[in-house]
């Protein structure tokens, strides 16, 4: 009987590595054992069962979604479509103050139906999603927060005002069990209407166990409008009274009479970065998508509905030509179409330039999974980075466009041997061309699959092929935060 002595199960020849540390590209070849990579150098054909040249191609870390709303998206859509075919292998869920646990609700309130594909809050327990998720097998890797606003709706009546002592004690004790069962960290959503009332001390002390297990605390702020110095300076002090990394969710400036204010925003995170953790994520658009509220529509310049319960024929419609043909202003047509989704064009260029090329700025998508008619940042946040930003605008080298989607993605958030390329790191990892590769998603055709990407592997196993196609294979796995201390 033959064996097979060949030391590696796959060789990626011959590519350009950019290895997830914003260092400079250089040529190698990557090996592959079971899971792992093995070796970087140069190799024969005759040293792996599978031998792949990817001359003239990129080969780098598959990319990890530092703000996503996939909770639910990994149980019901476990391919992950949306994500693999633009190169992401790694999910971070539970964000702005939203997760699908712990959680037994029949018609969970606006925006935590933003995750509901009906009937889908049925968690009691951390550790009974994540089981979940297990079972499901997705093809990515996923890393995941529990909700505040989550929490609020599992044990609090009314919404419309602070918890009392008793309410925190258990939310305090829920935030315990998510933790032990293998959760990062703590999301808030103080702008959204479940978590609005809620106090800055209230938030500190449902938190408290972050501190001892140094899980990471990541936010929507109260206000990414007029008030966002003030929203600021809450999230630094909560994360300094924790003594945990900060994650400011979605960094924007909302409004035109903010447009420019990114200025002063990121020289107030700089100096708080002096003294304490904090990191920021951002997506690559000018528009930012939700639940439909009025404040927001009226501000817009633009709003697009995604989704809409009571006129589904409304989703993908101008709000202004839905008000029109219904005779109504924008305002009053509104309560017309709740519960509602909308996409708003509220941002200005130069600030999403400025906070993408922050030094410190991770790329998330931010896409809602579950939209009729999505934000086209679900399909190509990573990219139109990749492409239109990098490539084209020159706002950052590829290298560092590359580090900002994985090493420093996975360095915030505590994902041990993620998000590099390195001799024993996870071989999460994805083959790109450089010259061709871009976003296809539009605002009027959002879910269409971007083009460039050849191949991506998610431990160690490959789940898109060069034709643009999944292989089917769901290798994906939960992952828990290292901390360091």
């Amino acid at each position: 009987m033959s064996v097979d002595t060949r030391a590696f199960d796959l060789i990626l020849a011959g590519g350009t590595v950019l290895d997830g540390t914003n260092a400079e590209p250089f040529k190698a070849d990557v090996a592959i054992l079971n899971d792992k990579i093995v070796a970087i150098g140069e190799f024969a054909s005759s040293d792996a069962r599978e031998f792949i040249d990817i001359s003239g191609k990129v080969l780098a870390p598959g990319f990890i979604d530092s703000h996503t709303h996939d909770d639910n998206a990994l149980l019901r859509t476990p391919e992950m479509t949306p994500k693999v075919s633009q190169g992401v292998t790694t999910v971070i869920t539970g964000n702005c103050g939203i997760s699908l646990a712990p959680l037994k609700h029949i018609t969970p309130p606006s925006p935590l139906d933003l995750l509901d594909a009906g009937g889908s809050y049925v968690y009691g327990s951390f550790a009974e999603y994540l089981e979940a998720v297990r079972d499901a097998e997705p093809t990515v890797n996923c890393a995941c927060m529990v909700g505040h606003s989550t929490l609020r709706a599992a044990v609090m009546g009314e919404l419309d005002r602070p918890a009392n002592e008793d309410e925190i004690q258990a939310m305090r004790a829920m935030v315990s069990e998510a933790l032990e069962a293998g959760a990062i960290g703590v999301s808030t959503g103080t702008f959204y209407p479940p978590a609005a009332a809620a106090s800055t001390a209230e938030i500190i002390e449902v938190c408290q166990p972050l501190s001892q297990a140094q899980g990471v605390y990541a936010t929507h702020m109260r206000d990414e409008g007029d008030e966002i110095v003030a929203a600021l300076n809450e999230t630094f002090h909560i994360g300094q009274a924790l003594q945990v990394p900060v994650i400011i969710s979605h960094h924007k400036l909302m409004g035109q009479q903010n447009f420019g204010r990114s200025v002063e925003t990121l020289a107030l995170i700089s100096q708080a970065m002096q003294t304490q953790s904090v990191s920021l994520d951002a997506y690559p658009y000018v528009a930012g998508s939700t639940m439909l509220k009025k404040d927001r529509a009226l501000l817009s310049a633009r709003t697009i509905i995604t989704w809409c319960t009571p006129f589904p024929e409304y989703t993908g419609k101008d709000l202004d030509e839905i008000a029109q043909e219904r005779g109504k202003s924008r305002w009053d047509v509104v309560d017309e179409l709740m519960p509602a989704g909308a996409i708003y064009f509220m941002m200005d260029e130069e600030d999403v330039q400025r906070i993408m090329a922050f030094p410190d700025t991770m790329i998330g998508s931010d896409g809602l999974p579950h939209d009729t008619h999505p934000h086209p940042r679900l399909w190509g946040t990573f990219p139109r980075v990749l492409g239109h930003y990098s490539r084209d605008l020159g706002l950052f080298p590829l290298h560092t466009a590359v580090w900002k989607m994985t090493g420093l993605t996975a360095q915030r958030f505590g994902l041990q041997n993620r998000g590099v390329i390195a001799v024993g790191a996870f071989a999460d990892l994805v083959v790109f061309d450089p010259a061709t590769i871009a976003d296809v998603a539009t605002f009027e055709a959002p879910m269409a699959r971007s083009k460039g990407i050849h191949q991506v592997y998610v431990n160690g196993v490959q789940v898109w092929t060069e034709g643009g196609a999944a292989t089917g294979a769901r290798p994906g796995r939960v992952l828990e935060r290292q901390a360091t201390h």
